[in-house]
């Protein structure tokens, strides 16, 4: 079963992590920062990739903290689930509608991080939540799952469409990349023979 378990714990958060590449898009996070759990929960549901996460961090100076670390966490676990990268599809696309919002997302899960974000989120919060949050938590995902990973927001009024849609997209992404591919089952999917 490709399945990680990951603990991180530092004098700002204390975070869990469980998931379960093969899974169904079970999920049960709890990080303390509401519009994050709902986003957290559609990337789950749309990778397909069961979930439980919980987070404890320093809330009452902001929620930076506890994204940040978070997608830190988040991008190990992925790291640790897929091994070697045996048999994985490797690349993964969706451009995903949500009502104003058109997001395009395009990874690799190559173990070189690379992040290119182009999301305009055209307001400062969601609710409470900071919307440079949704960048950071990309950031620390991509970085900390060896992930390249390319956002583009084509299209998009309101900020908390654009946000979901961009969680969806990178969902369905890494749905298809973790993915094992049946007619390489078997093998590393690099000409070099590791990733």
């Amino acid at each position: 079963m490709r399945s990680a378990a990951i603990t991180r714990k530092t004098a700002e958060t204390d975070i869990s992590v469980e998931i379960n590449l093969d899974g169904t898009g079970q999920y049960d996070n709890q990080t303390g920062v509401g519009f994050f759990d709902h986003m957290l929960d559609q990337l789950a549901r749309h990778a397909l990739i069961d979930m439980t996460i919980r987070a404890q961090g320093d809330l009452h100076i902001d929620d930076h903290h506890t994204v940040e670390d978070t997608g830190i966490a988040l991008g190990q676990a992925l790291a640790q689930a897929l091994g070697d990268k045996r048999g994985i599809r490797r690349y993964g696309s969706c451009l995903l509608p949500m009502d104003d919002a058109l997001v395009r997302a395009a990874l690799d899960l190559s173990g070189r991080p690379f992040l290119v974000w182009n999301v305009d989120l055209p307001t400062a919060k969601i609710g409470t939540f900071d919307t440079e949050l949704v960048r950071e938590f990309f950031q620390a995902l991509s970085t900390h799952g060896g992930i390249t990973l390319h956002v583009d927001a084509l299209h998009g009024i309101n900020s908390h469409h654009i946000a979901e849609a961009a969680f969806k997209a990178v969902a369905r992404a890494l749905r298809d990349a973790v993915e094992t591919d049946p007619r390489k089952a078997d093998a590393i999917p690099s000409t070099k023979g590791a990733l």
